[in-house]
Formats: structure tokens, C-alpha cells, sequence
């Protein structure tokens, strides 16, 4: 059973920096796509970063050169270092997996970023 667990969330402020991890359990990790999501109340979730089986690595525009995904296939864990933190980065963070053909997500980690 493919399993996903979020870590790492918490509260900081703007400026600051967190990072989050995702363990996997169930699948042979480093062989899929993994991404990292966030989602507002009354938002959409929307698209973070991804990490591809040969690790290129993608980010969206709003957080380019500020987050890094990353991944340590031993430990099973998916990261996402997240520097120079706005309140617009605030949300709840999931990791997203694409298990053969299938999509799972985990239940998500809180971030919170005050001014």
C-alpha cells in the first residue's frame, strides 16, 4: 500500500526558512515522479516542484530560486528547502506521488509565514 507522510511544516516569519519531508513507503522509491503541491482555503491546490526518476528537478516560477525539492532514495524521503519564506508562501504543503499510473497524495503538513 502506497503511503505518503509529510513533515516538517510549522510557523515562521517572512524571511525565514523551513524544510519539509515526505516519506514513502509502499513502492520503489526514486523510480517515480514526485512533486511537491500547496493548497489555500478557497484555492485551488497548485503546483510546487517536481523531482523526475532521473532527478531533473522543475519549480514554479513563484518559487524559483527560493525552494530546491530534493530526494534521498536510502531514506526513502522527498524534501523541499524553502528560503526567503513571504505570507504568500502560507498553505498547506502536500506531496504528491504518480505510483503506476496511479496518483497519491499525502495528507499534507501546515506552513504558515507571518510578516
Amino acid at each position: 500500500q502506497v503511503q505518503l507522510v509529510e513533515s516538517g511544516g510549522g510557523s515562521v516569519q517572512a524571511g525565514g526558512s523551513l524544510r519539509l519531508s515526505c516519506t514513502g513507503s509502499g513502492f520503489r522509491f526514486g523510480w517515480y515522479i514526485m512533486y511537491w503541491y500547496r493548497q489555500v482555503p478557497g484555492k485551488e491546490r497548485e503546483f510546487v516542484c517536481e523531482i523526475t526518476s532521473l532527478d531533473g528537478t522543475r519549480c514554479a516560477d513563484s518559487v524559483n530560486g527560493r525552494f530546491v525539492i530534493s530526494r534521498d532514495i536510502e531514506k526513502k524521503t522527498m524534501f523541499l528547502r524553502m528560503d526567503k519564506l513571504t505570507p504568500d508562501d502560507t498553505g498547506i504543503y502536500y506531496c504528491r506521488g504518480d505510483v503506476d499510473m496511479r496518483t497519491y497524495w499525502g495528507h499534507g503538513t501546515q506552513v504558515t509565514v507571518s510578516e
